[in-house]
């Protein structure tokens, strides 16, 4: 399986990365703020017409 060095490598890296990623949003929290007003809203309503569209598609074409 795996070895305690190996173990203790995964443990750190995940803490470590989780970590990095965390201070890394706090950091950029503003701009976030600033360049990306209402994407969520966006993103959503991208997704409900794929969605839309890959399912008239189907039944037009089956």
């Amino acid at each position: 399986m795996f070895s305690s060095g190996q173990l203790a490598f995964a443990g750190f890296f995940v803490v470590a990365f989780l970590a990095l990623m965390i201070w890394s949003y706090r950091k950029d929290i503003q701009r976030h703020k600033l360049h990306y007003k209402n994407v969520g809203y966006k993103v959503g309503i991208t997704c409900v017409l794929v969605i839309f569209v890959f399912i008239v598609l189907r039944i037009l074409i089956h």
